[in-house]
């Protein structure tokens, strides 16, 4: 090995929590906030064949009682939900339960959203012991600090060093090297 190679080191990127890294209480505020685009809106609405016309025809929408069209409420809660992933689900095989669902506060095109999530609850698996069970609540919030959604969702997740939680990072034929970059 040349004094080149011996100044690399391969450090794991984030891997997301694994069941024995969640307790009740604790609060993730996920770091990235989305802007949702009318264009988001029209194509979430159409490809999943909501007709309503208050969210993908101006004219509906401005003759609404606010004024403007509507952002879909599944895309709100598919940007959520994906929010939250990084801190909670990363290590997830399971969706179990979404409950309690509530839409607090309209969403509309150019709002930004932002979520966070408390641990409620979390209890081994009697019939998978590479697992445990997590509940949490997550809220969202526009750029105004306005709650627009809020709700419980239950998961499945693996504990630390369990076979399905390995990475599948390829590896290469050779290692990634200082040497041709001095």
């Amino acid at each position: 090995m040349t004094a080149v190679e011996e100044q690399t080191h391969v450090r794991p990127g984030w891997q997301g929590r694994f069941f024995e890294d969640f307790a009740v209480g604790d609060v993730y505020q996920h770091p990235l906030g989305r802007t949702i685009t009318e264009t988001d809106n029209t194509w979430f609405t159409l490809l999943t064949m909501n007709t309503n016309q208050a969210h993908f025809n101006a004219q509906v929408g401005e003759a609404s009682e606010f004024g403007r069209m509507l952002v879909v409420s599944p895309l709100t809660i598919s940007i959520a939900i994906g929010q939250s992933v990084t801190d909670t689900t990363q290590n997830a095989f399971a969706n179990l339960g979404l409950d309690d669902l509530r839409l607090t506060a309209p969403v509309f095109a150019g709002d930004t959203i932002w979520s966070e999530s408390i641990v409620l609850a979390t209890r081994s698996s009697g019939s998978r012991p590479q697992a445990g069970i997590v509940t949490i609540r997550t809220r969202t919030l526009n750029q105004d600090a306005v709650e627009v959604l809020t709700f419980r969702r239950t998961f499945y997740v693996h504990r630390r060093g369990a076979d399905g939680a390995r990475s599948h990072f390829p590896q290469a034929a050779t290692p990634l090297s200082l040497e041709n970059e001095q």
